[in-house]
């Protein structure tokens, strides 16, 4: 099939590319004339795995190419998929500018009938909005519908390529049997794809990202609740999660979500509720606790050291508001190491992949290492913010000797509280016990 992919951010570099890859015709549209360029080269603005590759080899093959003439794409296409970015206003909701805004410049270089799919997270009744916008600025036929995307960044292309589903939100059963054929390649172990009124597909990537963020808050608050009473939350956890109908999944705790997707979509949802006039109180609670996580942790930071850690230094592993990618937006990482930086503070940070855009959104004070133990030299703490698997098993001697001082800030509670204990030094986890240095005598080593 021949497709049009408006916008070239994460969201239309994954799909333009998969699409691509599996035979079709794929245009990817964007203003930005340097970006565009960049990835005419095959060189991309994002770090996502296996993507840069994937879109050279289609690039070479000339299946997939990159524009700014979004006339010439929506001319060539059947196809036009909606991908612009749809950001957070004041209010929290869903910032639909640039949506609109696109949609309005298709409609007008529409030469033919189209189907224009809107594959950013848009709130509910944006379909509706859309095909009047659309009918009011061409006299073409056409038919929009719905296709929430459901990416988890650093692993988006198995995410895209064997799909837990697919939703199309669409009340046109044609259009329904051609997006199913567009999609027939990623369904070839088993059909999940599903078709549902564009409302309730707009809907669904809403609240499955809050039920999602809920149950990290949760498991946070419970961790929070484990400091205080002396419960350990990975014995917690790892109970709560072998019950079927809960799963181990999204519960374990930290120092909160962040991303592009959980912090904006559940305050999106929340807006919408304000709209309509029903409070979704779990949403806020989500959102609310997850900030206080941040906070929480960065307050165990300053409680160790009596709240003076002017002229301390730390080390910071990890950028990133996860590992796999190099998507800073929404960090808890970046939310600690600004409260450090106000609490007069010096940061010496590593991230694999995350410092180049850390450098866009941080004070130039923070001094960045390529290599995780140079970050660790002379530091008063190793503050551990993102579950790079590189970060899993340190050498601890090692940074014995880097470290001036053998204290451990764990924001992902990755190591073993009892083997630290064992090997010197004063480690703090969210939820866990913090055990005195040295002070565990009795039974056999543990691993990290």
């Amino acid at each position: 099939m021949k497709i049009c992919v408006v916008g070239a951010g994460y969201v239309g570099l994954v799909a333009g590319t998969c699409f691509a890859d599996v035979g079709n015709q794929v245009i990817c549209v964007d203003i930005d004339q340097e970006k565009i360029d960049a990835l005419s080269q095959g060189r991309l603005p994002i770090y996502e795995p296996g993507l840069e590759e994937m879109a050279k080899h289609n690039l070479a093959s000339g299946r997939l190419t990159f524009t700014t003439n979004l006339t010439e794409a929506v001319e060539e296409s059947l196809i036009i998929f909606l991908a612009v970015d749809t950001p957070p206003a004041a209010d929290g909701s869903a910032d639909l500018t640039n949506v609109f805004a696109a949609a309005e410049q298709i409609a007008k270089a529409m030469n033919g009938y189209k189907i224009i799919v809107a594959k950013s997270t848009v709130p509910v009744g944006t379909n509706k909005k859309l095909r009047e916008l659309i009918a009011r600025n061409t006299h073409e036929p056409f038919d929009c519908a719905s296709n929430p995307e459901f990416l988890k960044e650093g692993k988006a292309i198995p995410d895209f390529t064997t799909p837990d589903r697919i939703i199309i939100g669409t009340d046109n059963p044609a259009v329904a049997e051609i997006l199913r054929e567009l999609y027939a390649p990623f369904m070839r172990r088993a059909d999940r794809l599903l078709v549902m009124d564009p409302s309730s597909a707009e809907l669904t990537k809403y609240a499955a990202n809050t039920l999602l963020a809920t149950k990290i808050s949760f498991i946070n608050e419970i961790a929070m609740l484990c400091e205080k009473c002396g419960a350990d939350v990975q014995h917690v956890r790892l109970g709560i999660g072998s019950d079927s109908r809960l799963g181990n999944a999204f519960l374990f705790p930290g120092v909160g979500y962040g991303g592009s997707c959980f912090p904006k979509d559940v305050q999106a949802l929340a807006a919408t509720g304000r709209e309509l006039d029903q409070q979704m109180r779990i949403a806020l609670a989500a959102h609310e606790i997850n900030q206080l996580q941040r906070q929480a942790f960065v307050q165990k930071i300053l409680g160790y050291y009596n709240s003076d850690v002017a002229g301390k230094t730390f080390a910071l592993w990890g950028l990133t508001y996860k590992a796999g990618t190099d998507d800073v937006r929404e960090s808890p990482a970046i939310t600690v190491a600004r409260a450090l930086l106000d609490a007069e503070a010096n940061i010496q940070a590593h991230d694999p992949h995350g410092i180049p855009k850390a450098r866009l959104v941080l004070p130039d004070t923070i001094k960045y290492y390529q290599n995780d133990y140079d970050a660790t030299a002379g530091a008063d703490a190793l503050i551990v913010l993102t579950d790079w698997p590189e970060f899993r098993s340190p050498d601890f001697d090692r940074l014995k000797q880097t470290l001036s001082e053998p204290v451990i800030f764990d924001g992902r509670n990755l190591y073993n509280p009892r083997f630290l204990a064992k090997q010197g030094f004063t480690y703090f986890a969210v939820g866990r016990p913090v055990l005195p240095p040295a002070s565990v005598t009795t039974g056999p080593d543990s691993a990290p």
